[in-house]
């Protein structure tokens, strides 16, 4: 089994950035020239970044080659996956609820894609949960767990005690992180963490919903990612 190393002598060079939330083209197109390798699509009707199913097939259709398209959903049943993954030509799925190991194994066997797990932490034990996901999703997304009084899961700028990751010396499949990163702090969460890939959504936004993509610009920037 291939076990994926944390680096604390991390190369910035190579870091892969997911920008999530996108609501138009301009979005896309500010993500692909800044040199993100991941856009997300959000499904969850209570954010302020979520789009329709017709919105997300236009603007997946006229994304450039080479940027995954991810579509976040939260506690999704399979009408609603049936009727995303039907219409909006997709990468990977992100689950951002509370799923558990047998219902990512289930997502990812029906829709044949790859499946990124999104897990919150705000204390030792969370970390130790995700060793049941790394078995059967492709990806886990380490976010800060939203506070208690949160609507959403995530995408609130928390941000959580990078340090915890140190207690996870190794990893069995590929991970990103996420909570609260922003273009002033992502290299440094970088450089405590190891991660090779981060996650941004309120931090390279105006305001909730409305990207700034001066922000995106500078979020890869400061992570190391290389312009197209």
């Amino acid at each position: 089994m291939l076990f994926w190393m944390k680096r604390a002598d991390t190369d910035m060079s190579d870091i892969r950035v997911k920008i999530c939330g996108l609501k138009t083209q301009q979005d896309i197109t500010a993500a692909a020239e800044a040199g993100a390798a991941y856009i997300g699509f959000n499904f969850f009707p209570k954010s302020p970044r979520s789009v329709t199913i017709q919105e997300a097939a236009v603007l997946a259709a006229e994304t450039p080659m080479g940027l995954c398209k991810v579509a976040l959903t939260v506690n999704a049943d399979n009408d609603t996956l049936d009727a995303i993954n039907a219409a909006v030509p997709l990468d990977m799925l992100q689950l951002h609820g509370q799923e558990s190991p047998e219902r990512v194994a289930e997502v990812k066997a029906r829709y044949g894609l790859p499946v990124m797990k999104v897990l919150g932490v705000s204390n030792a034990e969370d970390i130790q949960r995700i060793e049941a996901y790394e078995t059967v999703a492709d990806q886990i997304l380490v976010d800060a767990k939203a506070p208690k009084d949160a609507v959403l899961p995530g995408g609130n700028g928390v941000v959580f005690d990078w340090r915890l990751l140190a207690q996870k010396k190794y990893w069995r499949t590929p991970w990103m992180l996420a909570g609260g990163l922003t273009p002033e702090n992502v290299a440094e969460a970088i450089r405590v963490t190891g991660a090779r890939q981060v996650d941004v959504a309120s931090g390279a936004e105006r305001t909730p919903g409305d990207k700034d993509p001066a922000r995106i610009k500078a979020f890869c920037m400061a992570a190391g990612t290389p312009r197209r």
